[in-house]
């Protein structure tokens, strides 16, 4: 298994060199804003769901998808602004959990921890599933294959995050770039022939069946759908606040390149995001639920067919989103480690793994969002609706706990970045509260049930860890008290493994030693008994009878009795065993490992284990 390991994951790397795997802002870039720079694949088809397939306005349609990505690119432009105050603000990570905990206090702090989680795990879900549909449309595959090919991508992601935060950064820088370029050459070239070459619509004849028959549609778009489709399309913002989870993981100073590489993402992401809008405002591509990726069927239409360009578009789109759970893979370990060293989750979340990455986190994560892929079948407008609550609900909180950090430390301009935030929480807020209304029941429920129920079992856990390191707290003049010592040898019969315990026994001088055997009759008992006498072995031996052949149960009542008779007393069970090579040791009896498991829980109970070592020679060693 050593082994297995070091090919998947590499050697481990030292704890001194943590610096050099710090991140420069062009690996960063791919690492932390590859979700946000994603969503531009996906954002305007979910505007185009909700006012084609569930509004069914028909033509008329296609007069709000710009105007709806203008006041998205505003909201980003605000968010972004304020994410940047909060990486100067809290240097050391964490985000909107930090801020919430610093400003606005614990319970605020674990909505946002949990609504940011939730938010990563859904973050791989969502663009797993997305970069699916972009190489089922490109390839023409039904949905068949969407489950499938979605839990292999999350293994190999997993793979490659548990390598180390720099090495998968590395690895995915090149197609997140490759992916900027594909649509930025989409944009220019559908400019180019709607500006220039008066390109119209693409026409009802190339259209399928299903979208030829969106298009006669003749519905109206109220107030309702239209919040519907804003709230559907704002799901371009998702991500943005990854970079202020992760400034430590960049290189010094810090703030500084976080800071940069947010304009960078926030530029580049509602550039492209705006460009797409307006391309699908101007050539209608209808998107049925058969159709695929509405990326793919403008680069289809622009590009003059399924060409070179089209299909590196396609490639470019299934690699971008498939990579954005990389954001994921950074921050929920790196999140969930600073919940944990808060006490509010499981301890092991706070260690790092070989490669100095949290690879408890990082299985977690794997392992929840293949869950929800294997539930919702992959599919990205299912999983969609889940998606933005938790996303708006940790930037509501985020700016929320800026606006009182300006008003408490009330540093230069601190009047601008209070009027910031407080748009920005208003906005986002108001965004939170439209989608668990208007997407209620196609699944924002779900967190919005999921997310208190977190907080709860936060709570519960941080109850746990203070009580117990209250219980084990040591005054200063706290001294162990002095207790008698009673040693039990387990005894299945007579061997060197057995006569070495008891040997190992006698030479710690316990108060009281006893050898204990479990017999099912007399001729057993008495069969060791002699065996006993045979030897010389001067420690009295103790027949325990169970007639059904149970083990453990008639071992604990025996020690059961033993404590009864004198307080105060430590009971050390010794357990002598023989241990093989890895190849043969499941052949022989577990019973001892299910006798110190229940010992385990035993108060007063020490357990140890002698060995007797066995090579695959025969060769016996102690």
């Amino acid at each position: 298994m050593g082994r297995l390991k070091q090919i998947l994951i590499g050697k481990p790397i030292s704890s001194a060199d943590e610096h050099h795997q710090r991140l420069s802002k062009k690996i960063a870039l791919p690492v932390f804003a590859s979700d946000a720079i994603s969503s531009t694949a996906y954002a305007v088809d979910e505007i185009m769901v909700v006012i084609l397939l569930q509004a069914k306005v028909g033509p008329t349609a296609f007069r709000s998808v710009f105007p709806i990505a203008i006041v998205v690119a505003v909201l980003l432009a605000i968010v972004a602004m304020s994410y940047r105050q909060t990486i100067h603000a809290y240097p050391s990570g964490g985000g909107a959990y930090i801020v919430s905990r610093e400003n606005l206090g614990e319970v605020p702090s674990l909505v946002a921890g949990a609504s940011l989680l939730v938010d990563y795990i859904l973050t791989v879900a969502v663009s797993v599933a997305g970069g699916v549909l972009a190489i089922r449309t490109a390839f023409q595959l039904d949905h068949s294959w969407a489950v499938p090919l979605c839990v292999a991508c999350v293994v190999l992601m997993t793979v490659v995050n548990l390598r180390g935060v720099k090495e998968s950064g590395a690895a995915f820088a090149g197609p997140t770039y490759f992916y900027i370029l594909m649509v930025l050459i989409l944009i220019g070239t559908g400019l180019y022939r709607i500006l220039i070459q008066h390109v119209g619509p693409i026409p009802e004849k190339i259209l399928s069946t299903d979208a030829a028959e969106l298009s006669k549609q003749t519905g109206s778009l109220g107030l309702y759908m239209l919040a519907r489709a804003f709230s559907s399309g704002a799901v371009a913002l998702s991500g943005v606040e990854a970079i202020s989870n992760g400034v430590p993981a960049f290189k010094k100073p810090e703030a500084k390149n976080a800071s940069t590489t947010l304009t960078w993402m926030a530029t580049i992401l509602g550039g492209c995001f705006l460009g797409v809008a307006y391309l699908a405002s101007r050539l209608r591509p209808y998107r049925a639920d058969t159709d695929g990726n509405g990326l793919g069927l403008l680069g289809e239409y622009l590009f003059g067919g399924r060409n070179v360009l089209f299909w590196m578009l396609m490639i470019a789109t299934f690699a971008v989103l498939i990579l954005a759970a990389n954001t994921a893979y950074a921050d929920f370990p790196r999140l969930s480690s600073i919940i944990a060293r808060d006490g509010f989750l499981p301890r092991q979340f706070f260690n790092r793994g070989a490669r100095l990455v949290f690879s408890n986190g990082v299985l977690f994560l794997a392992g929840v969002a293949t869950l929800l892929i294997v539930v919702f079948n992959g599919d990205i407008s299912a999983l969609i609706p889940l998606y933005a609550f938790g996303v708006f609900t940790g930037f509501t909180l985020s700016q929320t706990g800026m606006v009182v950090h300006h008003f408490k430390e009330r540093e230069p301009h601190w009047q601008i970045g209070a009027v910031i935030n407080a748009i920005g929480a208003l906005a986002t807020g108001a965004i939170a509260l439209i989608v668990v209304v208007s997407k209620f029941t196609e699944g924002a429920w779900i967190p919005a049930a999921l997310i208190p129920i977190m907080v709860l079992v936060f709570k519960s856990i941080g109850r746990h860890y203070a009580k117990s390191q209250a219980a084990v707290v040591a005054a200063p003049d706290y001294r162990a008290p002095r207790e008698t010592h009673t040693m039990v040898v387990l005894v299945g019969g007579l061997n060197k493994s057995v006569l070495h315990g008891l040997t190992y026994a006698k030479s710690l001088n316990p108060d009281r030693l006893m050898a204990v055997t479990v017999v099912s009759d007399d001729e057993e008992r008495k069969e060791l008994e002699r065996q006993w006498a045979a030897y010389g072995i001067d420690i009295d031996l103790h027949a325990v009878y169970s007639p059904y052949r149970e083990l453990a149960k008639p071992i604990l009542a025996f020690i059961d009795e033993l404590d009864a008779e004198q307080e105060g007393d430590i009971i050390t069970v010794i357990i002598p065993e023989l241990v093989t090579s890895w190849k043969t040791q499941w052949l022989h009896n577990s019973s001892a490992l299910t006798l110190k498991a229940k010992l385990l829980y035993r108060p007063h109970t020490v357990v140890v284990s002698v060995p007797t070592h066995m090579a695959e020679t025969g060769d016996i060693t102690f």
